[in-house]
C-alpha cells in the first residue's frame, strides 16, 4: 500500500463514502447509495478500501465470491477519489484483496468485466496478471444490445489465474 494510506475492510459507515468515490469516478455504472451500505455490510469479506491519514476512504474495491464457483473472486468495481489518483492505489487494492482471498477465502481465480473502453481497468488487470505471472483470458460476456439503456458499452470477461495458495493459508 502507498505510503499515508491504509488497507482495511470496509465497514458500514463507509458506504457513503464509498457511493461518492464511484459517483464521482465518472466511469462506474453507479449503484443506489443503498447498494453500497448493503455492499459494506454482506460483501466487506471480499471488499477492501485505501484508508487515508485521517482514516477517511480513498479509494475501494469490491466484490464477492461466486455462488457456482466458490473459489472465484468477481471483482466488481474499483475506483480512486479524484485527490489520490496516480499514487497506485487501485493496484495495491487489486493486491492486498486477492492476496487475502487466495490465503483466508481459498480463491484460485479472479474474474471481472470491463467494457472495451475503459483504458485504466484493461490496463490495471492486465498488470495484474503480469505481476501475479498468471493467465488472463478475455471473452464477451454481456453484448451491448442486451442492456435497456442506450449507449452502454459491452462487457469483456476477463479471467485471470490460477493463483496458488501461499504455505499456511486455510487452503
Amino acid at each position: 500500500m502507498p505510503e499515508g494510506f491504509k488497507l482495511d475492510t470496509p465497514r458500514v459507515e463507509d458506504g457513503a463514502a464509498i457511493w461518492r468515490i464511484a459517483r464521482d469516478s465518472k466511469t462506474l455504472d453507479l449503484n443506489s447509495s443503498y447498494s453500497y451500505l448493503l455492499w459494506c455490510r454482506d460483501f466487506a469479506a471480499t471488499s477492501a478500501v485505501a484508508r487515508d491519514a485521517t482514516g477517511e476512504p480513498a479509494a475501494f474495491i469490491t466484490g464477492y465470491l461466486r455462488p457456482d464457483r466458490p473459489d472465484t473472486l468477481v471483482v466488481w468495481q474499483v475506483a480512486v477519489d479524484a485527490a489520490h489518483r496516480g499514487r497506485g492505489l487501485a493496484a495495491a487494492l487489486l493486491d492486498g484483496l486477492t492476496t487475502r482471498a487466495v490465503d483466508e477465502l481459498g480463491v484460485r481465480r479472479v474474474e471481472t468485466t470491463i467494457s472495451p473502453g475503459n483504458t485504466a481497468s484493461n490496463r490495471l488487470f492486465a498488470s495484474f496478471a503480469e505481476r501475479h505471472s498468471v493467465l488472463i483470458e478475455r471473452e464477451m460476456l454481456f453484448d451491448a444490445a442486451l442492456f435497456p439503456e442506450q449507449g452502454h458499452e459491452a462487457e469483456v470477461l476477463h479471467l485471470i489465474g490460477p493463483f496458488e495458495a501461499p504455505p499456511g493459508s486455510r487452503r
